[in-house]
């Protein structure tokens, strides 16, 4: 059962007391991609992998908050760098330059691996904006200007911005917000567990590959301005590819002189066992984008990393000649610094490497989890994880949402935190996902799956 505790910092005045709380919740507060909760969670502390609630009651956090919080919740040497930067220079625009944005840029680029110019932003959204405004324009000033669509796949999710859905895969988020940004088209994703062309895992020829290819040939190759696509994608379900998939959308993107976008809000700085999760298929993209693990969602910053040589498209002379998007608090310079002190903290526990392990150690204690009636595929990618529930292994017949929900409050009642694929396609929202602090012990895994099991057995 889940620890409670009573603390002197989570003791809450008669004045704000939890009823006067949830009241005023219930009156002012808009939640995020949820019907109104009448009773929600007030969170008030965390530490490491672990939040504490107004009740005292504490839970593991088991998805880093939203795939988010990788080097762990209370780390005072990240409060400590942000409040420096504050009283040294809180803002200043970045049509000027400061310090941290400067070695934040040198430090993302070394961590591509090098030759990458970076613009910075606010959010996931907005990173993946950028890089569809980027792609067009440097189309045009290469004298391709017909080359305005992009290329995604069903289940991905880019964002909530009007480009970023359009580019998104998923149905639900979509629905009563359309028409959206245009150019958008998708193709199926690489989903073994359910083939949209009918294959066998190991004895296929990729064709979830070479429907991109496909894409790209029937729009007409000289509209197709770039693919976009997570390494893996994750809240689509965690659908993990084929070995060989990436770098063959790579080749495909080449011949066809595509840019090959490759989204890492949620693969990137170390969750995928890599730095980014590209690295782990050995593919170089022509633009990257990121958000969350920069961070560790500290301070929200995003950023756009575009190859060197699609830079140089943007010294073009003339009055339209450099990209011309502003980003009032892109690249705040405390952002930067917390983004500076997080990756300091990445390289020095060596939290990457930790990460790889630790999604090892998670594969493992998941296998047992296979027998039981409702599991129909488990995928771990990195330190990442997705149980696909089923009605039965033998029709595949996605589970019901009544027990998915019984599941995630199983494992909330044992004090351990899971998230699911919300919203995503209609009928097809079974997929139970993990995403733990990279700080996470051996013991506290163990827990989580642990709990994860007295859970499922509340379905037989």
């Amino acid at each position: 059962m889940r620890e409670r505790t009573v603390r002197p910092d989570a003791a809450i005045s008669d004045e704000w007391g939890k009823e006067r709380l949830l009241e005023m919740d219930s009156h002012y507060l808009w939640h995020h991609l949820s019907p109104h909760q009448a009773n929600p969670m007030i969170a008030v502390t965390g530490k490491d992998s672990w939040i504490e609630d107004i009740d005292g009651n504490r839970y593991f956090d088991g998805m880093s908050g939203l795939w988010c919080v990788n080097v762990g919740h209370g780390r005072e040497d990240i409060a400590r760098a942000a409040a420096e930067q504050m009283t040294r220079l809180a803002y200043v625009p970045l049509s000027h330059s400061h310090i941290p944005a400067i070695r934040l840029a040198e430090k993302v680029s070394r961590w591509l691996g090098g030759g990458f110019r970076i613009f910075f932003s606010n959010s996931g959204s907005d990173a993946n904006e950028v890089a569809f405004k980027i792609a067009r324009q440097y189309h045009q000033q290469n004298g391709q200007g017909t080359r305005y669509k992009f290329i995604s796949r069903h289940r991905a999710y880019h964002g909530n911005s009007m480009g970023a859905l359009g580019a998104t895969g998923q149905a639900h988020r979509k629905t009563k917000y359309e028409p959206l940004g245009e150019g958008f088209k998708h193709v199926q994703p690489p989903y073994c567990y359910r083939c949209p062309f009918g294959q066998q895992l190991g004895q296929c020829e990729l064709q979830c590959a070479k429907a991109i290819e496909e894409a790209i040939v029937w729009e007409g190759v000289e509209t197709v301005a770039g693919v976009i696509m997570e390494p893996v994608i994750t809240g689509g379900g965690v659908l993990v590819p084929h070995s060989d998939y990436l770098r063959k959308v790579r080749e495909i993107c080449d011949k066809y002189g595509v840019l090959l976008i490759v989204d890492e809000v949620i693969c990137g700085f170390g969750r995928s066992g890599e730095r980014f999760g590209h690295q782990n298929f050995d593919v170089r993209p022509d633009i990257v984008t990121m958000a969350k693990g920069i961070t560790s969602a500290y301070s929200p910053l995003s950023a756009t990393a575009v190859r060197d040589e699609i830079y140089e498209a943007f010294k073009a002379s003339g009055h339209n000649g450099h990209f011309r998007h502003v980003n009032t608090f892109g690249g705040n310079p405390v952002s930067c610094a917390v983004a500076l002190k997080n990756l300091e903290i990445i390289e020095n526990e060596r939290l990457v490497e930790r990460a790889a392990e630790m999604g090892r150690k998670l594969a493992v204690l998941l296998e047992g989890l296979r027998l039981h009636p409702n599991v129909g595929d488990i995928r771990v990618f990195g330190f990442i994880a997705g149980i696909e529930l089923v009605e039965d292994k033998e029709s595949k017949e996605p589970a019901a949402p009544e027990k998915l929900a019984k599941v995630i409050a199983g494992c909330k009642e044992r004090g351990v935190l899971i998230g699911k694929n919300s919203d995503t396609v209609p009928g097809f929202n079974n997929v139970l996902t993990l995403c733990p602090p990279f700080v996470t012990t051996d013991e506290e895994l163990e827990h989580v799956v642990e709990a994860l099991g007295q859970s499922l057995a509340l379905l037989a």
